[in-house]
């Protein structure tokens, strides 16, 4: 099951076709994307049964119409250093707790961005993103996959200057600006992936004159902490609610970990991809 927003209207898709969530309910779920979380069970218990490509009102759609997954998440959780790979290349020791900051929720947009840089050394991490669904607190770790939606593709945006310009580090605000925050292009249900505990992560920098450069290629199997771990473990300080956002981590290959150091530029397009759920794409203006 792939769920999405569409022009801010609640949606099923399977390749490019669409299925309006509130018409083939007849009514019983509203077109807000948002607002189906707070009945994610009785929800996807009805979602599971429509098949979008045999469905009659089913429509084509660009990928440009389609918007955040989760539009208003009350709570964006990022995990940092959660790829060993990625710790080292940051020169810090592997952590043995979850190293947690968040990004603030006006920094979620969609898919499909065209994004302002506000410094001269934004940086890039592909993430594998957990749309929570039920949530809760305590969650013990063998019921954690049950109480999520599914997984999203994300980017984690930093401005790394501002990130570390005070002491102790400002991740939060180095990693808030407007649209630091990307996701999409679905919502995808965990029974969709022939493994989701392994899927293969990427991040692809275009630059204005077409030249193409993978930067990260990683795989989510590389994950410190899983994400049945991860979600048991928050749960047990913050509430997670439904329609969060979890960013689980990067895999090593970001511009502040290169000799010499190398950052988003004017001009550039950025594509992240995630095995079994699609990409997203930003493109970045001075």
């Amino acid at each position: 099951m792939r769920i999405a927003n569409l022009a801010d209207r609640l949606v099923l898709i399977n390749d490019h076709l669409a299925v309006d969530v509130e018409s083939a309910s007849g009514g019983r779920f509203g077109p807000d994307p948002a607002a189906v979380f707070a009945a994610w069970g009785e929800f996807a218990a009805w979602a599971s049964a429509i098949d979008v490509t045999a469905h009659p009102d089913a429509t084509s759609f660009p990928d440009e119409e389609l918007g955040a997954p989760s539009p208003r998440p009350r709570q964006v959780v990022g995990v940092g250093l959660n790829y060993a790979d990625h710790a080292a290349e940051a020169g810090l020791p592997i952590p043995d707790e979850p190293v947690v900051f968040t990004k603030f929720a006006s920094a979620v947009t969609g898919p499909d961005a065209d994004v302002t840089l506000p410094g001269a050394t934004v940086d890039w991490e592909a993430e594998l993103v957990v749309v929570i669904g039920t949530g809760g607190r305590d969650i013990p770790e063998a019921e954690a996959l049950s109480r999520i939606a599914g997984y999203t593709v994300g980017q984690d945006l930093s401005e790394r200057t501002v990130q570390w310009q005070a002491t102790p580090a400002q991740f939060s605000m180095g990693k808030s600006f407007r649209d630091f925050a990307p996701t999409g292009p679905a919502i995808v249900t965990l029974d969709e992936f022939a493994d989701p505990a392994r899927l293969a992560i990427s991040a692809t920098i275009v630059e204005v004159d077409g030249t193409e450069t993978r930067v990260q290629d990683g795989s989510t199997e590389q994950l410190i902490f899983g994400v049945a771990e991860l979600v048991s473990r928050l749960s047990r300080v913050l509430e997670l609610l439904p329609g969060d956002l979890i960013f689980t981590g990067t895999p090593p290959g970001v511009g502040a970990g290169m000799d010499p150091k190398r950052f988003l530029r004017d001009g550039e397009t950025l594509v992240t991809e995630i095995e079994g759920i699609g990409a997203i794409t930003q493109r970045f203006h001075a």
